[in-house]
C-alpha cells in the first residue's frame, strides 16, 4: 500500500524557503575522527543553526557514531554529510570549491591565529578533531592556517562541540555584519531542488508551481 504524503502548513513551507535563502555554501565544518555521538549531534545542530549546507567527515581511526534523531534535533534532515577517505582527499575537495582551510591547533600557540583575527566572511572550512587527540598532524600540516579560541582561565581547551559553536557563531556575527544572510547565495533552481529533497525527507508532497512561485527572490 502506497504511503500517503503528509500535509504541510504554509507557515512551515515558508520557514523552509527562508532557511534555504540564508544557507551559506561557502562556510563549512570538517570533523576528523570525532567519536562521541553527543558531540557530533551538537555540532550538527550548530551547523544548521548558523546556516551551513554541508558538513565534511573524515573517519580514519574511529567509526562514525550512530546518531539519534532526538539528540541531533533533526539537524540530520537539513544538512548534507560528505564522507572522505583521507584528510588529503577532503582538503582537495574543499579547495576545489575555493575554500580556505583552518584547523584548530593547540600544540604551538605561536603557529596559530586567534579566532577573532580570522576573516570568516571569505569562503572557509573549519576543522575540528578528536576529543582526546585533537586534529591530526596531517590535518594541521596541510591546512592553510591554524587557529585557537582565546582562553584566560586555567582550562586550556573547550569541548569540541562548544568550540565549534563558538567558532561558527563568530562566523555568523561577521557574516551578518557583511550582509551575507541578506540575499540568497544559492540560485533559485538549487533552492528548489533542496526544498524538494527536504519535503521528501519529511514525507510531504507540494506541487512544483507552489514551490517555485513562493521562493524568495534574488
Amino acid at each position: 500500500m502506497e504511503r500517503r504524503a503528509r500535509p504541510i502548513t504554509e507557515r512551515r513551507l515558508q520557514r523552509m524557503r527562508e532557511v534555504l535563502a540564508r544557507r551559506q555554501p561557502d562556510l563549512t565544518v570538517v570533523l576528523e575522527n570525532v567519536h562521541d555521538p553527543h558531540n557530533v549531534s551538537a555540532v550538527l545542530r550548530s551547523c544548521d543553526a548558523v546556516g551551513l549546507l554541508t558538513v565534511h567527515l573524515v573517519y580514519t581511526v574511529e567509526e562514525f557514531p550512530e546518531l539519534s534523531e532526538n539528540v541531533s534535533g533533526s539537524a540530520l534532515k537539513w544538512l548534507d554529510l560528505v564522507f572522505h577517505p583521507t584528510i588529503a582527499a577532503c582538503y582537495d575537495a574543499l579547495r576545489a570549491q575555493g575554500l580556505k582551510i583552518y584547523a584548530t591547533y593547540l600544540g604551538d600557540p605561536e603557529r596559530s591565529l586567534d579566532l577573532y583575527d580570522l576573516d570568516l566572511t571569505e569562503p572557509v572550512a573549519l576543522v575540528f578533531g578528536n576529543e582526546q587527540r585533537g586534529v591530526s598532524d596531517e590535518a594541521v600540516a596541510l591546512a592553510d592556517g591554524n587557529f585557537v579560541i582565546p582562553m584566560v582561565g586555567m582550562v586550556r581547551s573547550l569541548n569540541i562541540s562548544v568550540a565549534c559553536a563558538v567558532s561558527l557563531y563568530e562566523a555568523l556575527r561577521q557574516r551578518r555584519l557583511g550582509g551575507h544572510y541578506d540575499r540568497p547565495k544559492l540560485d533559485e533552481d538549487e533552492r528548489l531542488r533542496r526544498l524538494r529533497r527536504w519535503l521528501e525527507r519529511e514525507g510531504r508532497a507540494v506541487p512544483d508551481e507552489l514551490l517555485r512561485g513562493a521562493l524568495p527572490s534574488e
